[in-house]
């Protein structure tokens, strides 16, 4: 009888404790895209972690993970949201996160809700974790012109600090071009702008807008990216319209030390070197930017891109990563975009 009632204790000790948990299969791959939305997306690593950004258009948010490929489980929070009204009330567009000087600060595009009202802005944390500390607005990031311009990036060479961005020359919608010019500081610009890169090519030009009779074509070069590598300085731009599936990757080249507002100073390459892939069911990519992998070994691109195509630039944009590699000229070799049912090796450890 004693047996019996021990066995019985011992089955009711089993039920009532805890199941294990049932947990998916560790695997060294995953799929894009990272997440279902993010256009204009944006990484940064520091201290062992990715930090990501992408547009949301209503407040700057900040996902913070040790895994690039797993964001749907990401820390994410909100870290700063604009007035209701005023000049960068609306449309908050291509935020990115740098580290600099000891801080960190984010650009972004506002507008007062028309896009001809769209400027450079940025703001401030002094906090080690950038999830963490207060933001202060820092105000609008202008040159002397103060025109349109959007796409903010900053990069630093030879310990002189530079931001770039899409710009018109007028004070009309129709072109945008790539400028630069050099910062004082992380919120000022000091010098005048120059002018980099402007739709020259046929792959540049492809941007019909049939609802806009007032303006049926518009010529796009827009965010601007600068890939380091070795001796090189890359500007990597979005050519054509979001709104086409012919979004595509452009490249200025220029050599470390020379004289990055002069022109002159860069060469453009005759070629697209990322374009969409109607096999793989991947449109527009673009809006790129370069993190390594946590070892330092890898070389990998972020970017946005359509599952569809002329599904243009709304919420159908998603991130999407990819190893590159290099060509024998020291360019930068981006490969095509892979399709989301292709499983891709995690960023090496």
């Amino acid at each position: 009888m004693k047996m019996f009632e021990s066995a019985m204790l011992a089955l009711i000790v089993a039920l009532l404790a805890p199941w294990p948990a049932l947990t998916q299969p560790q695997t060294n791959t995953f799929h894009n895209p990272l997440l279902p939305v993010g256009p204009d997306p944006w990484v940064v690593t520091q201290d062992g972690f990715y930090y990501y950004m992408n547009t949301t258009g209503e407040n700057l948010t900040i996902w913070k993970t040790r895994d690039i490929t797993d964001l749907t489980h990401a820390e994410k929070k909100i870290v700063w949201s604009p007035p209701a009204t005023g000049p960068y009330s609306k449309e908050i567009w291509a935020p990115e996160l740098h580290r600099l000087d000891g801080k960190w600060y984010i650009y972004f595009a506002a507008d007062a809700g028309e896009n001809s009202t769209h400027r450079i802005y940025a703001v401030e944390n002094p906090s080690s974790d950038p999830l963490q500390g207060t933001w202060t607005f820092k105000g609008k990031v202008s040159d002397s012109t103060g025109k349109w311009a959007i796409d903010a990036s900053a990069f630093a060479d030879k310990g002189e600090r530079y931001l770039v961005w899409s710009g018109w020359e007028g004070d009309a919608d129709g072109e945008q071009r790539i400028y630069i010019a050099h910062l004082k500081n992380p919120w000022t610009i000091d010098s005048p702008r120059t002018m980099l890169s402007y739709p020259k090519y046929p792959w540049e030009h492809v941007g019909d807008l049939l609802d806009r009779p007032t303006m049926p074509h518009v010529n796009v070069n827009e965010g601007p990216e600068i890939l380091q590598h070795g001796g090189d300085i890359f500007l990597i731009y979005s050519a054509s319209a979001c709104w086409t599936d012919y979004y595509a990757l452009g490249v200025l080249r220029a050599k470390s030390g020379a004289d990055l507002l002069n022109p002159n100073s860069w060469s453009k390459y005759d070629h697209p070197f990322f374009q969409q892939d109607r096999e793989a069911k991947v449109f527009g990519p673009g809006h790129t930017g370069f993190f390594k992998s946590p070892d330092g070994k890898e070389d990998w691109i972020i970017y946005h891109a359509n599952p569809g195509s002329q599904q243009g630039c709304g919420n159908r944009r998603s991130p999407r990563i990819q190893r590159f590699t290099w060509n024998p000229d020291g360019s930068p070799d981006f490969g095509k975009p892979i399709a989301t049912d292709v499983a891709i090796p995690k960023p090496s450890e």
